[in-house]
């Protein structure tokens, strides 16, 4: 790999994933790494600890199908030597052709992977100024992510002249195995997980709905407690991760066409396909808790125990987190930066470089 950046010295701001993975690829290089992170002197409103690399929302890295698009980026990831992707597979959960974590692991290899580095120095304090950040090192890296803290995000727009924009993101629920009714709930994977010509893997919980079980289950969720008391526009949600019941709200069976749709798997008690399903994955290697598949939710947490309730299975679930709303950051991308991801207006000081979701970069 080379020493190629022996005596600069790089401050990069965030250590999410692209903080922490550029952060270790800077210092294999030979660059002394500044790497500043809030948490948890600042936390955020959905962050859990103050580990590096946490997964926030969902466990799941996407497909590791070659033919798919996240097949593809975890194919160059591996041939450029990410470290993180090594993580992910040494902290792997099972979810059928994806790629998930066992997400407290995942961070804590690497946390220790960034306090092993000599060239690594750690400060525990937020940026608040981009200027300043910029003046005390070579270079400097942005990747401060979505949940970019105000007073940051604010200096800058105040830099680039722009406002930040801005989406609706939100994470799903998890629940507790031992609380869930295994008269109801199947282990199956989707036949399109399982692999050609393989039987299904079983990677997945499935909670069955019959279409009574349903429309009930789509009128409590429509007239549930919002937490964000506003009415979305649908410019101001992530596509990839709509609330369930923002979903609803499109028509009726909305959702059973999109994160309920029950195709490719089979009731063992009835021998057919249900109506609607909500699939579960793993949240850890031993199956202690379960992630809700695309359930992400904007409903307060009363009425998340209320409505989730009539999930066939759920009538005892037992909640590890509820699902949170939180509002996401990033910028004009193809405005504000160059091919090289550097910001096309300068502040004071070394060039500003930006990284990952703050960029606009999901996933």
């Amino acid at each position: 790999m080379g020493r190629l950046l022996e005596g600069r010295r790089v401050t990069v701001v965030g250590a999410g994933l692209a903080g922490t993975e550029c952060a270790l690829q800077l210092a294999a290089r030979g660059a002394a790494v500044l790497l500043v992170e809030m948490r948890p002197v600042v936390s955020t409103e959905v962050h859990r600890g103050g580990g590096f690399a946490e997964l926030v929302c969902s466990n799941s890295l996407k497909s590791e199908k070659p033919a798919s698009a996240a097949g593809m980026l975890k194919a160059e990831l591996d041939v450029l030597g990410s470290r993180l992707m090594g993580f992910a597979r040494q902290t792997r959960v099972p979810a059928g052709g994806a790629l998930a974590v066992e997400r407290e692991e995942f961070s804590a290899l690497a946390t220790r992977a960034v306090k092993d580095c000599p060239l690594i120095e750690v400060q525990r304090r937020e940026a608040r100024d981009l200027s300043a950040e910029a003046r005390e090192t070579d270079a400097l890296v942005l990747a401060s992510g979505p949940l970019t803290s105000d007073a940051l995000a604010a200096s800058l727009a105040e830099a680039t002249g722009a406002e930040s924009l801005a989406f609706y993101d939100a994470a799903a629920p998890i629940v507790m195995a031992d609380s869930l009714d295994y008269a109801r709930v199947f282990r199956q994977s989707r036949y399109e997980e399982a692999g050609e010509g393989e039987l299904a893997r079983g990677d997945y919980l499935n909670a069955p709905f019959t279409k009574e079980e349903y429309e009930r289950f789509v009128d409590e969720l429509l007239g549930a407690q919002c937490t964000v008391k506003r009415s979305f526009e649908r410019k101001d949600l992530f596509q990839a991760c709509q609330p369930i019941e923002e979903i609803a709200r499109a028509g009726r069976d909305a959702a059973r066409f999109g994160p309920m749709k029950p195709v490719g798997l089979t009731d063992p008690v009835t021998g057919r396909r249900p109506w609607a399903v909500v699939q579960l994955r793993a949240e850890d290697r031993a199956g202690q808790s379960f992630n809700l598949v695309g359930f992400q939710t904007n409903l307060t947490f009363s009425e998340q125990r209320r409505v989730f309730s009539l999930i066939p299975g759920f009538e005892h679930a037992e909640f590890a987190r509820y699902g949170v709303m939180h509002r996401n950051t990033f910028i004009d991308a193809p405005r504000l930066l160059d091919a090289s991801l550097r910001l096309r207006a300068a502040a004071d000081g070394a060039p500003v470089f930006v990284a990952g979701q703050l960029a606009g970069t999901e996933g």
